[in-house]
């Protein structure tokens, strides 16, 4: 089954219809779900990665899902305070499963993400271009946790850098539209690092399920509606690894309970409104006033998704402060 659209909503929408009229039923080791097998789902619009739903957009934890991989750490610490739900699988505080260090320390010394990098820039056409996520050990031992994610795979072709994903498994309701977010995220600066344009991204799944317990919230999205994408701004022009790492200085300040404006961190608009999102987060999780120091947001993209305390129009710029935390 292949599902196409522009944008996450587009593919959501028609996916969990035909979750509810045409899954199967099955009984995972997670709980009771419908279920489709073999589902592809492609996206032409990549940046257009965060639902404009009430329930399904995540801007929040997706974004620090994305910064937990980019850490390479397998740490619940890190995550937790984004996603409650990876406590569940943590053994001894860690997240056997972890994508991070798979991602930039595979065997302990592999940073697949580089090398996939350098095989593409000398290699455009190359079908080599494989992040491996699973490993056949994940089976062959008792583990907690083990990725969803098998692979990554980058095309690179007539100037278009497309992604496709395999999962053994996707949750459609909780797991997918992170799974979109990070995964789109990292073919950009994939695309950046490389200098080629953005394709389309393409997922593939061999369980695609939604569990019982969120049926009524599927019906109930179906019913919602979503308003036509906006897309998130592209990423700017350059390797963007040095303003990654800055990103993730910036995100350890925020935890601590730093204050500071990101303009000061990071002059880009792009990273700034990340950073932005992420006072917003934890401002949230602690449940603090951002009225004396309200981050003001470049793009008007991310406002839906943050709740006003207050409005300015200077220079046509929004300054909003809170937000829902999912």
């Amino acid at each position: 089954m292949e599902i196409c659209g522009e944008c996450l909503d587009d593919v959501l929408a028609d996916l969990y219809r035909k979750l509810l009229t045409e899954g199967q039923r099955h009984k995972g080791t997670r709980g009771d779900n419908l279920e489709l097998l073999g589902v592809t789902l492609r996206i032409q619009r990549p940046r257009a990665r965060l639902s404009r739903s009430e329930d399904r957009g995540k801007p929040f934890s997706a974004i620090g899902e994305l910064l937990w991989y980019l850490s390479g750490s397998d740490k619940l610490e890190f995550i937790e305070p984004y996603i409650r739900r990876y406590e569940e699988d943590a053994v001894g505080g860690i997240l056997e499963g972890a994508y991070g260090p798979r991602l930039l320390r595979k065997n302990g010394k592999i940073d697949q993400i580089k090398n996939v990098t350098n095989l593409l820039s000398k290699k455009q056409g190359s079908r080599r271009a494989v992040i491996q996520l699973f490993d056949a050990e994940d089976i062959a031992t008792q583990k907690k946790e083990i990725p969803c994610t098998t692979a990554l795979q980058f095309h690179l072709r007539s100037g278009y850098l497309h992604m496709s994903a395999t999962m053994r498994s996707n949750d459609a309701y909780w797991g997918l539209p992170h799974d979109v977010f990070c995964f789109t995220m990292l073919q950009e600066i994939l695309s950046r690092r490389l200098n080629v344009s953005l394709g389309t991204y393409i997922h593939h799944v061999g369980s695609m399920h939604i569990y019982d317990d969120y049926v009524d919230a599927a019906r109930q999205y179906i019913k919602e509606g979503y308003q036509r994408p906006a897309e998130m701004p592209k990423m700017p022009l350059g390797d963007p690894w040095k303003a990654i790492s800055e990103i993730l200085i910036a995100e350890k300040r925020i935890r601590n309970g730093e204050v500071f404006h990101a303009e000061d961190v990071i002059d880009d608009p792009y990273w700034a409104d990340i950073i932005r999102l992420l006072q917003v987060h934890w401002a949230r999780v602690r449940k603090e006033d951002l009225s004396d120091h309200p981050p003001s947001f470049v793009n008007r993209v991310y406002l839906p998704f943050v709740q006003p305390q207050f409005t300015s129009s200077t220079s046509g710029t929004q300054v909003m402060s809170g937000g829902p935390s999912k």
